[in-house]
């Protein structure tokens, strides 16, 4: 299972591992990789020889030589020739490989969300969706700036350290390689060691700014909710707990920046002053030339001055392969529900469904469902009641496997349904859900959901049928009107009617009506009952219900209780045998007369 760091996470981070699992990102980019890291090297020969033209056109104006002074012009055009050849290479650099690090992006961003989609109900309900999003921002954006820091700051540092050692230990004495080596290194381990400890504060940081942006959605997507209960200062509290920890560890990681800094610029100082004594000294012996010694400081610069920003580089290296390894461990979920090799898509005859003595656990030591058995024939309407926690609704979540069941079969025209793909499987089933979500968008996106190429006509006639037309179009933007957050500027009542036009646009042959009226009051329960009977017929249909008076037409009541089947029958039947069913509809019939005259009723199940 998925979750956000609570904790630091004790195992050490596999850095070439999340290296590795970017790699196939990259692939197709090769080309453009290849020719980028090219025209790095140019930039960097170019950038190399500006020192040593500077050299040259140095000892070409030195007159303490004795020689005739002469306007070194080849030089100097060369001289410029170079910075400008550094400059042209580098921008050839960045274009070619704008392509790589926007493309990659792209393609993580794209597979984490496909993966997001493939993972099991039971991941989705389980995940704190705050945190998640913040992971996957935070990683897709680490892809750009690790690439950015391997191809634009380590990779030219090492080639340029490369570069200028070959060309001071083929020039000079050996002991100004030595030096700079000695430097370079000492700088490179400080660096690393001090940015790794420095780490820690980085996954504090990360972990509390998850959570705090998980809380600060909870409290928004349950806006209602906060305001109900009066506790906008009890959300505020929670989530500036969260960025006071955040607070404290990000002054700690800046003041350690700090010591880093001295540190690195202490060892920087030591190196430069040793080798440019030794230069002086030449110069001083008639060894070196003033040339050689504008060269050797003209290395140095161009060598320290980007290490003074190897630690930043290598602490957002290090910042980029956190915040990617938590992203790629969403990719690294396995699905819980996969299609067989051999699994072909569903092609329905019939539609009949059976549920073949099946047991069903979500948890292992807990068991929901206790030897299910029924059969829907096709065309016909089945009705499961009972009271909540009976395990009615995990009935529909098997049907569209969305959980594999632990003992028996779902069939449908005789097949199992672990046998079809399971896309195909779920485009052949429409549900009315009981708690209908629906997207921030327009009523319009929301019901032609259901068949995204379904045409203007189409989607009005569906929204006819569910009753929800008028509504509609009394609104100022009437189809064009965005409905909020999760549906929130639409009643409950009004959200299930979307539901039933989507599942009427769809026109699957089974239909599941999970608590389909329970946001209605009788009065519009009467107008959209013979709206899901005309929906329902020729069809097979699952009626997961609350209220009795919804399922009286079914041609057989299940009443399930604690997992199991304790009634069958149809209407009339179930009340004669003066059971479960027979008290569950008295007491729903005296709720409904308390309603009739004006009182508020209560539904006992």
């Amino acid at each position: 299972m998925y979750r956000t760091h609570t904790t630091l996470p004790k195992k050490k981070r596999d850095d070439w591992k999340t290296i590795r699992s970017l790699t196939p990102f990259l692939w197709e980019y090769r080309g453009r990789v290849i020719a980028a890291l090219g025209f790095l090297i140019f930039a960097k020969i170019a950038n190399v020889g500006v020192p040593l033209a500077l050299k040259e056109i140095v000892d070409a104006l030195d007159t303490s030589t004795g020689q005739q002074l002469v306007l070194p012009l080849m030089l100097l055009l060369g001289y410029g020739a170079l910075r400008l050849s550094s400059s042209f290479f580098n921008e050839l650099r960045d274009s070619i490989f704008a392509k790589v690090r926007h493309g990659a992006m792209r393609k993580v961003s794209v597979r984490v969300l496909e993966h997001l989609h493939n993972l099991s109900l039971r991941f989705h309900l389980d995940r704190k969706t705050g945190a998640i999003t913040r992971d996957m921002d935070r990683g897709t954006r680490s892809v750009s700036s690790m690439l950015n820091y391997m191809v634009f700051s380590l990779i030219p540092i090492m080639v340029e350290v490369i570069l200028i050692a070959a060309i001071l230990l083929g020039k000079y004495s050996v002991w100004f390689t030595v030096i700079t080596f000695v430097t370079v290194t000492i700088y490179i381990i400080f660096t690393f060691r001090i940015t790794a400890w420095r780490m820690k504060y980085r996954a504090i940081m990360n972990t509390n700014d998850s959570e705090a942006n998980t809380q600060a959605v909870d409290s928004l997507i349950n806006y209602e909710t906060v305001k109900y209960f009066g506790n906008e200062q009890y959300e505020l509290n929670r989530y500036d707990a969260k960025l006071e920890h955040w607070e404290e560890a990000a002054i700690k990681s800046q003041t350690s920046l700090s010591a880093l800094n001295i540190g690195q610029g202490a060892i920087i100082a030591i190196g430069v002053t040793l080798i440019m004594i030794l230069a002086s000294q030449g110069v001083v012996a008639g060894t070196l030339t003033m040339g050689d010694l504008v060269l050797i400081n003209a290395f140095l610069l161009q060598l320290f001055i980007p290490l003074n920003f190897l630690g930043v580089v290598y602490s957002q290296l290090q910042h980029a392969l956190s915040d990617m390894e938590l992203m790629f461990n969403i990719l690294d979920e396995k699905p819980e529900i996969i299609d067989k090799p051999d699994a072909k898509p569903l092609v329905i005859s019939g539609g009949s469904v059976r549920f073949d003595h099946v047991n069903f656990s979500y948890d292992t030591d807990r068991q929901i469902l206790f030897d299910i058995n029924f059969e829907i024939p096709a065309g016909h309407k089945l009705a499961v009641v009972g009271p909540s926690g009976s395990g009615k609704s995990t009935l529909a979540r098997l049907l569209f496997r969305f959980y594999n069941i632990t003992e028996g079969n779902v069939l449908i025209d005789r097949q199992d349904i672990q046998s079809f793909t399971q896309k195909s499987l779920r485009e052949a089933i429409g549900i009315v859900p009981q708690d209908t979500v629906l997207f921030n968008d327009s009523i319009l996106h929301n019901i032609s959901y259901a068949n995204t190429d379904a045409s203007k006509e189409a989607i009005i006639n569906a929204a006819k049928v569910a009753n929800i037309h008028d509504f509609i179009e009394s609104l100022p933007k009437g189809y064009d009107t965005v409905v909020g957050e999760r549906g929130l500027k639409l009643s409950g009542g009004e959200k299930q009617r979307v539901a039933i036009a989507r599942t009427v646009l769809r026109n699957p042959k089974i239909l599941v009506f999970d608590e389909a009226t329970s946001s209605l009051d009788s009065k519009s329960e009467k107008a959209i009952l013979q709206a899901l009977r005309d929906v329902a017929v020729d069809h097979t249909t699952l009626v997961i219900a609350h209220r009795l008076s919804t399922v009286t037409d079914a041609d057989q009541i299940l009443v399930m209780e604690k997992g199991h089947i304790k009634e069958r029958g149809t209407h009339r039947e179930l009340l004669n045998q003066n059971g479960i069913y027979a008290h569950m509809w008295e007491l729903q019939q005296e709720a409904r007369k308390h309603e009739e005259q004006g009182e508020q009723a209560v539904y006992p199940v």
